[in-house]
């Protein structure tokens, strides 16, 4: 092989800036307690690292929207950018609560609303991330179980590292649990 030929790029060098991998911790934001965990040792981790933080929230229209041939075009485009705003405006209150709290220095923080299932969501947003950093426990109906659906999705099928952080009441409520199971065990046994 000569220089030139060395040198002529392959398409991976020519990528869209915008769709360029760099350098980030994702964390996944939703409000609940486990977000505000996942998005504190998302911060922590990224400023270790040196790299920004870009906390991504999901949003999906109700149910009863399932039949989009009843609304027209620009009806669903201007609903649709009404749900992405008020999720950027969640996600930015959480943000600012836990960074509020925070103590120590902060890396940047970008805050991303997408349309889609979170798990979905969350799986595209691993592609060229360093960490993933997700919540136990987050808006479902299983207060028992460990992981959530998403956590639990998020960690199957991510393209990079997963942390699945639990908040501190995650922690009470296991907790709780165990001493319950152990006090009917006891129960039965005596």
């Amino acid at each position: 092989m000569n220089d030139e030929e060395d040198m002529v790029p392959t398409e991976a060098t020519w990528l869209d800036p915008e769709g360029m991998p760099a350098p980030k911790v994702v964390a996944a934001v939703d409000g609940s307690a486990g977000s505000r965990a996942a998005l504190e040792f998302a911060l922590a981790d990224a400023a270790r690292r040196g790299v920004p933080v870009e906390a991504v929230i999901a949003f999906r229209p109700p149910d009863y929207w399932l039949d989009f041939d009843v609304m027209g075009q620009t009806e669903t485009e201007r609903m649709r950018a009404r749900l992405r705003s008020e999720a950027e405006g969640r996600a930015r209150a959480v943000v600012e609560e836990v960074t509020g709290a925070a103590a120590g220095p902060l890396p940047e923080i970008g805050i991303r609303a997408v349309h889609g299932a979170a798990a979905d969501v969350l799986i595209r947003a691993s592609h060229g991330a360093d960490l993933l950093v997700v919540g136990s426990r987050g808006h479902g109906g299983f207060s028992s179980v460990l992981l959530g659906s998403t956590s639990m999705q998020v960690a199957l099928h991510a393209t990079c590292p997963v942390t699945v952080v639990h908040s501190p009441e995650a922690r009470r409520h296991r907790l709780r649990l165990h001493r319950e199971r152990r006090a009917a065990e006891t129960a039965t046994v005596g």
